[in-house]
C-alpha cells in the first residue's frame, strides 16, 4: 500500500476503536465488563462472522474471556451464532438490532428485580401487620401506618413498571417512540 492508503486505514482504524472505547466504557449500564464491550465493539465492526480464535486475536484476551464474553453477549441477544459453508468452528455475529438488543436486554433484567420488589414489600407489609397486631403504643402503630402506606405506594409503582415493562416487551414501544431510522 502506498502512504496515503496507509493513513487512510489507519485513521479509519483509529476513529473505530474510538467508538468501540465509547461502547466499553458505557456497557456497564447493561451490567457488563468494558472487555465484553471491546469484544461487542469489535464483533459489531466485522463484516464477517467470527470465531473465538480471531475475536482473541483481535482482542489479546484469553479464549475463557472470549467464550464467557461471547456467552453473555449471547445471553443478552446482543451477539448470535453465525453459519458459514464449510467452516467448522463457532462463529457469532452481532444483533444488528440494537432496539431488539435493548428491548431483551431492558425486559429481562428489570422485570427480576421489579416482581422481586413487589413480592418484597408484600412481605414487608405482611410482617408489619403482625407486629401491629400485638403492639399497643401509639406512636409506633402510627409509624407503622405510614409505612405500610409506603409500602403501598412502592408497590403500585412497581406495578406501574411492570406495565411498562410489558410495553416494552411486546415492541408496543415503538409505536409510542418510534424507532430512529436513518437520516
Amino acid at each position: 500500500m502506498n502512504d496515503t492508503l496507509d493513513q487512510e486505514y489507519a485513521l479509519y482504524d483509529e476513529t473505530i476503536d474510538r467508538f468501540i472505547q465509547v461502547i466499553a466504557k458505557n456497557i456497564n449500564l447493561y451490567g457488563m465488563t468494558p472487555s465484553i464491550g471491546r469484544l461487542y465493539g469489535k464483533i459489531f465492526f466485522s463484516d464477517e462472522p467470527m470465531t473465538l480464535d480471531q475475536m482473541r486475536e483481535a482482542l489479546g484476551m484469553s479464549k475463557t474471556s472470549m467464550s464467557t464474553g461471547v456467552r453473555a453477549l449471547t445471553e443478552m441477544k446482543m451477539v448470535e451464532p453465525a453459519f458459514k459453508k464449510g467452516e467448522r468452528k463457532d462463529l457469532y455475529k452481532s444483533e444488528e438490532d440494537w432496539y431488539k438488543s435493548f428491548t431483551s436486554l431492558f425486559s429481562n433484567r428489570w422485570r427480576h428485580h421489579t416482581e422481586s420488589n413487589i413480592e418484597e414489600a408484600e412481605e414487608a407489609i405482611s410482617a408489619l401487620r403482625k407486629i401491629q397486631s400485638s403492639i399497643h403504643d401509639t406512636v409506633l402503630l402510627e409509624k407503622i401506618d405510614r409505612d405500610i402506606d409506603r409500602l403501598k405506594y412502592a408497590q403500585n409503582y412497581y406495578r406501574w413498571l411492570m406495565r411498562f415493562i410489558k410495553v416494552v416487551e411486546s415492541g408496543e414501544i415503538f409505536e409510542l417512540i418510534p424507532k430512529e431510522l436513518d437520516e
